[in-house]
């Protein structure tokens, strides 16, 4: 039987003979008993086990080892003055896998950059066990709140040609061999030669092809890895992340901003409902006070400002920050959180940026200085989202797409779909490694990352 079912209705347990596998998360053993806390991974709080002296079981269980997977035979018992409500009095115990000496998790708190050592092994730790189990309820929550919105889930590629962002931190996929690498007479790389063709990257974004589908299936969804050859050794980069980005037909910025409003609020519902037992640990053990600012988000209406509105604002106390700010500039995270943490003091929208800052696809307001853009920001972190509306006149997108020096023949799929039949759309980007730290509290990028990809670090 499973942990879980025990936890979930213990009174239909009690004084049942059960039989239970797992691994040993701790354990403690006197003259007369041992406690064994056994965790079969569908529950996050694991099982104790309770082997009396007079157990065919006792002289077992005293040698045996944390990590060590084990078969237990037993009664349930239920024990409401104590701790947990139920514990295991076990009868027999079968080893399925014994723990070499040089396991390196004992009974002691590791930090972070320790564990950062055993990706393949620290999932078994309180701490990590509950952010992967949060991380999968939330890939879920925000599936299910898709699918329930008549959204269809398009896979976009993870090899391209284009560079979504302009920013032209891309990883080179290539077949060709590095140490002869087949060259022109001007001596400039011969890509005839490689595998496309072309020059070929892995994805930093699959906004640009979604959006052709939105053209045809009107509100559509993509969920996958993207990657960033960004040489930045920061608590928030990382090489390979994800990226949820849907895309409406027929929309605004309004339209859009309404989208991730309502998705934040169903994605933090059902989360926190689903997970008592890990939000509970993360508010008491990696950021205390978390609940209570979840479910003010959760219960808040975003406040909508324009990027102007909030220079304005933060140019009265530029004394307070590192970074001065002036209109033109891109705000930073002091910024972001001043605003929605001390002005606003709840979640908000940051709208209407100038376009010399963003992305050359948003659409050019009338007053030609900025774009219909709009950045979500949450107490705690900051920017959460980034969202606009597409430009979709083909004359507009073109001039943006010049001043900003693209090669507009390699995005000529890109503007064919103003041509053809285009209409006003939009979407939004969610980095999903970020969303997983804002509800766990964790602090680094890497300790929401299975296994992280960052500078130097390929485990």
């Amino acid at each position: 039987m499973e942990i879980k079912a025990c936890y979930q209705a213990p009174e239909e347990w009690a004084e049942r003979e059960v039989e239970i596998t797992g691994w040993i998360r701790q354990s403690r053993a006197s003259k007369n008993v041992v406690f064994l806390m056994v965790n079969d991974g569908t529950f996050f709080k694991p099982l104790q086990v309770v082997v009396d002296k007079s157990s065919p079981a006792f002289e077992t269980a005293s040698r045996l080892s944390n990590g060590s997977a084990i078969r237990v035979e037993g009664v349930i018992h239920l024990t409401p003055q104590a701790k947990q409500p139920l514990e295991l009095t076990a009868e027999q115990i079968d080893v399925l896998g014994d723990n070499a000496a040089d396991y390196p998790l004992q009974n002691k708190r590791q930090t972070m950059e320790f564990l950062r050592n055993y990706p393949h092994l620290r999932s078994r730790t309180n701490t990590f066990n509950a952010v992967f189990r949060l991380r999968s309820e939330i890939a879920f929550a925000l599936h299910e709140f898709f699918h329930e919105n008549n959204f269809v889930y398009v896979h976009t590629p993870i090899i391209t040609s284009s560079d979504a962002e302009g920013a032209g931190e891309m990883f080179q996929v290539t077949t060709l061999d590095l140490d002869a690498v087949p060259q022109n007479e001007d001596h400039s790389v011969n890509y005839k030669e490689d595998f496309f063709g072309v020059p070929a990257h892995l994805t930093v974004s699959g906004q640009l092809e979604v959006e052709s589908f939105a053209m045809s299936h009107r509100k559509v969804y993509t969920f996958g890895p993207t990657f960033r050859a960004e040489h930045s050794n920061t608590t928030r980069h990382a090489a390979e992340f994800w990226m949820i980005e849907p895309e409406i037909a027929f929309a605004d910025l309004n339209d859009v901003m309404d989208l991730a409003e309502d998705m934040i609020h169903t994605v933090l519902e059902r989360v926190m409902e689903r997970l008592p037992e890990e939000m509970a640990f993360f508010d008491q053990w990696i950021d205390k006070g978390l609940i209570e600012r979840l479910n003010h988000v959760r219960e808040s209406k975003f406040v909508r400002m324009t990027y102007t509105e909030a220079i304005d604002i933060l140019e009265k106390v530029n004394d307070r920050f590192e970074a001065p700010v002036s209109w033109g500039i891109d705000l930073q995270s002091e910024h972001e959180r001043y605003l929605t943490e001390e002005v606003v003091k709840g979640p908000m929208f940051l709208t209407d940026y100038p376009k010399e800052i963003k992305a050359f696809y948003m659409r050019l307001n009338d007053d030609q200085k900025t774009v219909a853009c709009a950045d979500m920001l949450v107490p705690g972190i900051g920017e959460l989202i980034g969202a606009s509306q597409r430009e979709e006149r083909e004359d507009v997108l073109l001039k943006l797409m010049r001043e900003k020096q693209m090669t507009v023949e390699d995005y000529q799929w890109y503007v064919d779909l103003r041509r053809f039949g285009g209409c006003a759309h939009g979407g939004f980007g969610l980095g999903f490694e970020r969303m997983v730290m804002y509800m766990s509290g964790m602090g680094n990028i890497r300790d929401v990352l299975p296994y992280p990809r960052t500078v130097r670090t390929l485990r």
